[in-house]
């Protein structure tokens, strides 16, 4: 047995028998290409025995990818980094972050893919078996351009290895294990409080339990809010009256899925705050830091944000807020940040309305070129703000904002009351013209990537060298 620096090894390493299994892998957005399905084949090496307290070495060796380097682009030598996440099961639960180096040989066009050896380290707090399942991975390629390709699972995948954890001494810990980004289950509750009555009410507030935390509504003036939370936040802030000028919304999070060339997702946290002037309101919608990653080297000027704000509840459709572009150059693979967008919500209805994030479109401009990336939103949408309206001449009732996320409450990609929910779907290339745009931007013929492992051929891309 050989211990030192929270570090052990006893009785050898366990390595389980290869575990395959079948795996989906989403290919970038700019290469237009369908899902590819194919098996992945995993080796994982950890210590078959530790004690209490030790942090062990957790090995994720990649004997087969789900699918070959495509025949169309040579991956350069070190250009390929993979990252992977392990399911922690057994006496105790959590996931553990896997990382591997950007290093591997040079991979021909149309040959099997060489993926270096991913690790983690564990910290174990309790006794028993505990298990180590593989799950879903990524694939990062550096060149020609940055690319994910995103793989995983289709089936229920067998743990391939087990550590069993001794107690050190007399000692005695409780919880799960947890590594890096991970961590293990925690159960609890969370109480929040909002305000946002207007002048001479009590503010309003909830003690609602959830797993993601409380939230609350405030209440209309001299009314008390109440509510909870399914799985997420929900709104705050109501108002109109009582002199309340200012109504700060609530940060939600977003699911958005992007139409090539574009990214195929972004996660962000949309926050809408309005100002009331006169009976309209002044809106400001803000995303968080580094939303997306600038798809090439792009000068001042040449993105800029739009969003659909999507109006419910009393009242119906969609308000436009835009933003001013970048206004330093952007350097490729660099993660973004989107200016504030502004605009005016016109009530059309008296009563409550509701106010939620909605499609979110970014134009990228360089010369005469021009792409406009509409960026739908997943799932239901939760408001970020509620506001108590009064109908002004010419508002927004009754009208429809192209391609906006509905109103909450509807079916579909709606904004509702509830917390965000469902995946992302998979894009494609529809739209030939907007990817040799994109070649433009980006100063080169060949956008693909060499992250997209895939069978199918490329040819219907080829054209547009």
């Amino acid at each position: 047995m050989l211990g030192g620096a929270g570090m052990l090894l006893a009785a050898g390493p366990a390595r389980a028998a290869d575990i395959s299994y079948q795996t989906k892998c989403i290919p970038p957005a700019i290469s237009g290409l369908p899902p590819v399905q194919g098996t992945t084949v995993v080796q994982l090496t950890a210590p078959a025995e530790a004690e209490v307290g030790d942090t062990v070495e957790v090995v994720w060796k990649t004997v087969q990818g789900a699918s070959k380097n495509p025949d169309i682009l040579d991956l350069d030598k070190d250009t390929v980094k993979p990252t992977g996440t392990i399911k922690v099961g057994g006496a105790a639960t959590g996931t553990l972050t896997m990382e591997g180096p950007r290093q591997n040989p040079p991979i021909p066009k149309g040959s099997d893919m060489v993926l270096p050896d991913m690790k983690g380290t564990l910290k174990l707090e309790k006794a028993g078996e505990i298990t180590l399942t593989p799950d879903g991975y990524n694939i990062n390629v550096s060149k020609p351009l940055p690319t994910d390709t995103k793989c995983t699972p289709e089936e229920t995948v067998r743990p391939g290895a087990t550590i069993k954890v001794t107690e050190a001494g007399s000692g005695t810990t409780t919880g799960g294990t947890s590594s890096g980004t991970s961590s293990g289950t925690s159960s609890g509750t969370s109480s929040g409080t909002s305000s946002g009555t207007s002048s001479g009410s009590t503010s309003g507030t909830s003690g609602g339990s959830a797993a993601a935390g409380g939230t609350a509504t405030g209440g209309s003036a001299g009314s008390t809010g109440t509510g909870g939370a399914d799985g997420g936040g929900t709104t705050s802030g109501s108002g109109g009256g009582g002199g309340q000028t200012d109504f700060p919304g609530k940060k939600v999070a977003v699911q958005f899925a992007c139409t090539s060339p574009g990214p195929a997702a972004i996660s962000s946290e949309v926050t809408i705050d309005a100002r009331k002037n006169g009976g309209s309101y002044a809106l400001t919608v803000k995303t968080a830091k580094g939303v997306m990653d600038s798809p090439a080297a792009l000068p001042a000027g040449a993105l800029k944000p739009s969003m659909d704000v999507v109006v419910g509840g009393a009242d119906k459709g969609s308000v436009k807020v835009t933003g001013p572009a970048n206004t330093e150059p952007l350097e490729q693979g660099k993660p973004v940040d989107l200016a504030d967008m502004t605009g005016t919500y016109k009530p059309g209805a008296s009563g409550r309305a509701t106010l939620a994030p909605g499609t979110l479109t970014i134009d990228v401009t360089l010369g005469t070129s021009k792409i406009s990336i509409p960026c739908t939103t997943k799932g239901t949408v939760t408001p970020s703000l509620q506001l108590d309206t009064t109908a002004q001449e010419g508002g927004v009732s009754g009208s429809t904002g192209a391609g906006s996320s509905g109103a909450a409450g509807s079916t579909g990609t709606t904004a509702g009351s509830g917390g965000s929910g469902g995946g992302l779907a998979a894009t494609g290339a529809e739209d030939h013209g907007t990817l040799r745009a994109l070649g433009l931007v980006a100063g080169t013929a060949v956008l693909l990537g060499g992250a997209v492992f895939t069978f199918t051929p490329w040819r219907r891309l080829r054209g547009l060298n």
